[in-house]
């Protein structure tokens, strides 16, 4: 017999690891309904990849080296039912018709501010701003990004005429819930808070969407996490504004496309890493493009919903 060296050893084992993941990836892909998959997900501070191979790329000789390596092989993508929004950008779409410049306010808690991420340039108003600018080069568009840590829907509406108005936004994105769900505080009275301030914000002739819990760790271990998801759906159709479903996309790259938590979730369990926030961001921006195109003659003769 032909003695093997350990290194060999090694090489053999990391192989068989790196075809587990790639046949894991195909695997999922083949499920469920023809997703978007959004370009690929690049570094903070670098410009996103065209376009995501159709088709898995080859098994490499060796497996990668470490996680983040071994995540790069995921496609940043969700059903196409989800990245989109069910109410018109018709402010939105009025100023990119027009040409005049764009403000975007983000406006939230940790996970808008960055918490979980590497940089603040990996944050997702940050990749945003990159992501609108992309599909929209010769538009001049800014993303402010108005996140403060542990706040809850009521301390952000204390903040709307100083964080929010005053930067006179044709487009805020609301992104609220998850702090109240974990600290297990009643459900039912951010029904009137969210209403009372989807209709503030509109009064300014802005658009509004508003931006659901993330699916981690943390926020499934409460029981309340369901009755805020619908409530925010409630109050989004009662007010006739779009919910990016963060929860949902992200429970897909979960169960569906078998994402590990690890993979798009920082170490705490709660709020999201690079990869994430860079695919959250990736998808944002599909379904903002997609809500704010519309016939320009009604994007200028519409002044309101």
């Amino acid at each position: 017999m032909i003695p093997v060296s350990q290194t060999t050893i090694c090489r053999l084992a990391r192989a068989a690891v790196a075809t587990l993941v790639l046949a894991a990836v195909a695997a999922a892909r083949a499920d469920g309904p023809a997703p978007f998959v959004a370009p690929a997900v690049a570094p903070a501070g670098t410009a996103a990849a065209a376009a995501v191979p159709s088709q898995p790329p080859p098994a490499a000789p060796v497996a990668p080296a470490s996680a983040a390596e071994a995540l790069s092989s995921f496609a940043c993508g969700a059903p196409a039912a989800l990245v989109r929004l069910d109410a018109p950008l018709r402010y939105t779409a009025r100023r990119l018709a027009t040409g005049e410049p764009l403000t975007v306010v983000a406006i939230g808690s940790s996970s808008t501010a960055g918490a979980g991420a590497s940089s603040p340039a990996a944050s997702y108003p940050n990749r945003l701003a990159a992501e609108l600018k992309q599909r929209f080069p010769g538009d001049a568009i800014t993303v402010l990004n108005r996140g403060v840590n542990g706040e809850e829907t009521q301390d952000m509406m204390a903040r709307f005429e100083t964080a929010v108005i005053a930067e006179h936004p044709q487009l805020v994105l609301w992104q609220v819930g998850t702090n109240s769900v974990l600290r297990d505080h009643p459900v039912k009275p951010h029904a009137v808070l969210l209403r009372e301030g989807i209709e503030e914000l509109k009064a300014t002739r802005a658009d509004v969407v508003l931006i659901d819990p993330q699916y981690a760790p943390k926020v499934l271990d409460k029981s309340e996490t369901p009755e805020m998801l619908d409530l925010i759906d409630v109050a989004a159709k009662a007010e006739n504004v779009g919910v990016f479903h963060r929860f949902d996309i992200m429970r897909n790259w979960y169960e569906v496309q078998h994402i590990p938590f690890d993979g798009f979730v920082s170490p705490d369990g709660l709020h999201m890493n690079d990869w994430g926030y860079a695919c959250w961001a990736t998808l944002f921006g599909a379904a903002i493009a997609q809500a704010a195109t519309i016939p320009v003659a009604s994007a200028m003769t519409h002044s309101g919903r």
